[in-house]
């Protein structure tokens, strides 16, 4: 989240989030992200087989490895609406085209909301020319609020950095606070950049990025039809061409790293009902895919979210959701240790102080780390806890 109260800006964007009336309030619920110039564009999709409209003509366009504009709507999630929903996607690229005299296929689209409702095109369409003529250079924010839906603030992330002794600018916005799970770019994010980088580079960098930050939070399991994560780097910074296999390429992904990061923390953070933010370290595995199969074991067990939400001090709950992991473990090698307090180890309960591990419980983050004694491999996940707020924002969805 951008802490101060100055204007977030990248050289080369402009931005702007307005209301159209899609949502019942005056809320606003439809932004745009434009690039003076074509930029470099690289994207991560959800991997639900429902991808909804306009996610399978954004994953088309961004093959080619160049975008210009990213428009989205919240309120509508234009998913599981067949043919005609491609066709209206189809229609507000086009009519954006249009008004911004760019070509139709650097436009891409996005949505987010209640599955199974198609477009107003009406609304989208007559707010298209007054999206446009609202653009600015410190639009980002009005951007980002069009893009919420449930989430109770926005989320904005920027680093500043040198390479090849230019300035460089990274700023990711994101929303997202319920049906977040990996093997997706989960929710909307959107990331742009002054750097100048090479099409493949920025592809790797990106998945990489986003497979150690994105794809590494869960809050309730659930994976979205709408979940997407783009990049669009304009080169406005005039540095030499970032590469693989260089140095300062490394840097780079390092500064979009931690872009990433913080806004999927900032996610977790804000997921839906949530009141604790919970770190779940598993080592000593044998393998990454063993150690990331544990940790989404107990990150996604409602037992072990609703006793953190409780405040129950019952740490046989993580011990039932790991040995339901389905990974071949030895139980006399592993060890459990929550906030600062080792409460298992040699396949035996230690003896503690429940009232002091009450207190960890209490507390508005609590980690949770997990030694399998087998190896040297590790995975952290980042999730939240399961209250009764979450039951009812869901049971209220769509009315």
């Amino acid at each position: 989240m951008v802490k101060n109260k100055a204007k977030v800006s990248i050289p080369g964007f402009l931005g702007n989030g307005i209301s159209v009336g899609i949502k019942k309030s005056d809320q606003k619920d439809l932004g745009l992200i434009y690039s003076t110039v074509p930029a470099k564009a690289a994207a991560v999709f959800t991997k639900n087989i429902f991808k909804a409209a306009p996610l399978l003509i954004t994953e088309e366009r961004v093959k080619k490895g160049i975008a210009q504009a990213i428009i989205t709507n919240s309120g509508c999630a234009n998913a599981a609406t067949g043919k005609a929903g491609y066709r209206d996607a189809l229609v507000i690229s086009e009519a954006l085209s249009r008004e911004l005299k760019i070509r139709d296929e650097l436009v891409l689209v996005a949505s987010t909301g209640v599955i199974g409702k198609r477009l107003p095109l009406k609304k989208i369409g007559g707010g298209i020319g007054r999206l446009v003529k609202g653009l600015n250079e410190c639009g980002i924010e009005d951007a980002e609020k069009a893009i919420m839906t449930t989430d109770k603030y926005p989320k904005i992330a920027v680093r500043k950095g040198v390479i090849g002794a230019k300035d460089i600018t990274i700023c990711g916005i994101a929303k997202g606070a319920g049906m977040i799970e990996p093997n997706m770019a989960t929710l909307l994010t959107y990331v742009m950049t002054d750097a100048f980088i090479d099409s493949k580079a920025l592809n790797t960098v990106f998945h990489q990025a986003i497979n150690s930050t994105f794809n590494s939070i869960s809050i309730d399991g659930c994976m979205s039809t709408n979940d997407m994560a783009i990049i669009l780097a304009n080169g406005i910074a005039g540095n030499n061409p970032l590469e693989k296999v260089q140095a300062r390429l490394q840097h780079f992904r390092d500064m979009l790293t931690d872009v990433l990061m913080e806004l999927c923390q900032a996610v977790v953070k804000d997921g839906e009902g949530a009141t604790k933010f919970i770190s779940i370290m598993v080592k000593g595995a044998k393998s990454k895919s063993d150690a990331r199969c544990v940790a989404y074991s107990i990150a996604n067990s409602n037992l072990v979210k609703t006793a953190f939400f409780g405040e129950d001090p019952n740490w046989g709950r993580v011990i039932a959701a790991l040995g339901a992991s389905g990974i071949y473990m030895e139980k006399e090698k592993i060890s459990l240790t929550v906030g600062d307090m080792l409460v298992f180890s040699q396949n035996s309960p230690v003896d503690i102080n429940v009232s002091k591990l009450k207190e960890v419980y209490q507390k508005n983050r609590i980690d949770i780390a997990v030694d399998l004694g087998a190896g040297d491999k590790s995975y952290y996940v980042y999730t939240s806890d399961l209250s009764y707020d979450y039951v009812k924002i869901n049971a209220e969805y769509s009315t």
